[in-house]
């Protein structure tokens, strides 16, 4: 019995990798965000998984008591993630509990926000004399930051911002990262 932390991919739901697909579709039980993941990805699926649970509204305890009652029963477990599960996908306090409990798991990568992001804006992250760096990082919310990895302190280096989920404030972030790009920055 494996758990399958999948990267769902950012909201399109034809944007999922083939070994994500598979994955879903082989799995008798599916533990999804709700709220970052479209259910669409599960129309394959919707008449023979066992189970689809939406843990939008559910703790960690509720989520790792729903794994282990599937490893008990010898199924494996596609736990979906937006985006790629090993960015921002809080998947480490979930990987501590599965290793108590001597639950085997494999990640699968997702295609990222910051990728479809470019693709959609019809942009390249990376131009020859310009920018050979990306850093992805978040917006400062609940989650404290470092000073040294504060927007301004990476902002200052010139490399290119990939910043995940701070779309509301997407204006507030668009100020002092201005100082240091410039006006025709896109």
């Amino acid at each position: 019995m494996t758990v399958y932390f999948i990267g769902a991919g950012p909201g399109d739901p034809e944007l999922i990798t083939l070994k994500a697909q598979r994955l879903i579709e082989a799995c008798p039980v599916i533990l999804y965000a709700g709220s970052l993941v479209p259910r669409e990805i599960f129309a394959a699926v919707e008449e023979t998984a066992e189970q689809i649970i939406d843990t939008a509204s559910i703790d960690l305890d509720k989520i790792i008591e729903h794994i282990k009652h599937a490893h008990d029963a010898g199924k494996d477990v596609a736990r979906v993630h937006s985006g790629d599960p090993s960015l921002y996908g809080a998947i480490g306090e979930q990987i501590r509990r599965l290793n108590e409990l001597g639950i085997d798991f494999e990640i699968i990568p997702g295609v990222t926000a910051t990728s479809a992001s470019a693709a959609w804006l019809g942009k390249e992250l990376t131009l020859s004399g310009v920018s050979q760096t990306i850093i992805m990082t978040r917006y400062e919310g609940k989650t404290p930051f470092p000073e040294r990895e504060r927007l301004p302190a990476l902002a200052a280096s010139g490399a290119t911002l990939a910043i995940h989920l701070g779309v509301t404030r997407i204006g507030q972030l668009q100020r002092p990262d201005r100082t240091h790009y410039g006006e025709d920055c896109p």
